[in-house]
């Protein structure tokens, strides 16, 4: 059984990238038993898709674009 400390690594690496099956299998046992890190997973899914549709675009290569002009000149700024 997953630590929920392992279980919230690979809910945010789900995000990321596909997970194994193994890593699916272990997440889905440790969520089905485990309240707060359910609910850690349906929060991180829905901040990621309100972060995505803030701040990006994605064009026909799937490559994300910056779309928010104030939101880019914060990050050149503090290149």
């Amino acid at each position: 059984m997953l630590t929920c400390k392992k279980a919230s690594e690979l809910i945010d690496l789900k995000l990321v990238r596909k997970l194994t099956v193994k890593e699916k299998v272990m997440l889905r046992m440790h969520t089905s038993a485990c309240d707060g890190c359910n609910a850690y997973l349906k929060q991180s899914k829905i901040l990621d898709d309100l972060l995505l549709k803030q701040t990006y675009i994605t064009n026909e290569t799937k490559v994300p674009q910056i779309t928010n002009d104030e939101l880019k000149k914060q990050i050149i700024s503090k290149l």
